[in-house]
């Protein structure tokens, strides 16, 4: 069982550390894989916004945990207590693997970790957080940021994205896409937060894209253009990446590529199917294809993909 640490003391954000605790405090129904032992740490009791919070374990159980859950931080122009700040360094010192939720980026800046590091954190911070800590690499617009060992999220719903994604690293798509049915919340976002600064994503149903997004998946084995989804809109291709632009926070066709990778992911993990035939199932049209657009998403190729994550899950022998 991997444990995983939030870290709590007076200041957090009680938003991001109830997602947290929802995303791992207990397994959806039906998955069977070892899940988490979730701790919640901290000094003393503390006052997150208008409850109080009982710690399980000091602060210095954070070096002990497999991952590490810093929630978001109240007030970015307060220095986090110092305390706080040790006890996530020296996690990281002992090889722990340190996540930060919303202005959580903070705590971590300034324990050292983000230092030459590629990271966001919420949009209405990110040019505090590159004034206060011009060693890192500050990045406005994305949804979160995975450097391996340390990872960073942007604001408020972009810790629920992270914390899907560790779901997803540790046990794969079908059982991240699992959380996500359970929180009724979508397994992956495409685009970044710039979507949501000048304006939120449309909730209408009667927004163009609430009926094209979920048809388009739908039919991810065919070989749509932008000009079927415009036309199954009723709208000009120009009008359609307007739309898709403003939804998603990326182009027709960068939204669907993301979708195809994610089913392949799924079907890796959970079929014997070839990759030709996934590659078939997925739109991609050829085995060549999906492994070329699969490693540059991914990082690595389908194979591997699937020897790591069957590997990783298998059943254990009785």
């Amino acid at each position: 069982m991997t444990t995983v640490a939030l870290a709590v003391t007076e200041g957090m954000l009680h938003f991001e550390l109830s997602l947290a605790y929802e995303v791992f405090g207990s397994a959806p129904a039906g998955v069977t894989v070892p899940w988490y032992d979730v701790e919640v740490c901290g000094s003393d009791a503390v006052r997150i916004g208008r409850f109080r919070l009982e710690p399980d374990q000091g602060l210095d159980r954070l070096r002990h945990a497999d991952t590490v859950i810093v929630p978001g931080w109240a007030d970015v122009d307060v220095d986090p207590p110092a305390e706080l700040v040790d006890a996530v360094r020296a996690a990281h010192e002992a090889g722990r693997r340190v996540a930060s939720l919303c202005t959580g980026a903070f705590v971590l800046a300034a324990a050292g970790l983000l230092d030459g590091r590629r990271a966001t954190t919420h949009w209405a911070h990110t040019e505090a957080l590159a004034g206060l800590h011009p060693r890192v690499e500050v990045d406005p617009d994305v949804l979160y940021v995975d450097n391996g060992s340390v990872l960073t999220s942007a604001g408020k719903a972009a810790a629920m994205d992270l914390c899907l994604h560790l779901v997803r690293l540790d046990h794969g798509s079908s059982v991240a896409n699992a959380v996500a049915r359970r929180l009724v919340v979508p397994p992956h976002r495409a685009g970044g937060q710039a979507q949501f600064v000048a304006a939120p994503v449309p909730t209408r149903d009667d927004h163009p894209l609430a009926v094209l997004l979920p048809w388009a998946i739908e039919r991810l084995d065919q070989p749509l253009t932008v000009e079927d989804l415009a036309r199954q809109a009723g709208m000009s291709s120009r009008n359609l990446g307007r739309h898709f632009r403003a939804v998603t926070g990326t182009t027709p066709l960068r939204w669907l590529l993301t979708q195809r990778i994610r089913r392949a992911q799924e079907l890796l993990e959970t079929t014997d199917d070839t990759v030709d035939v996934i590659a078939t199932a997925t739109g991609m049209g050829t085995a060549t294809t999906l492994r070329r657009h699969f490693k540059r998403t991914v990082g690595v190729p389908p194979d591997s993909y699937r020897r790591t994550f069957r590997s990783r899950h298998a059943a254990p022998e009785r």
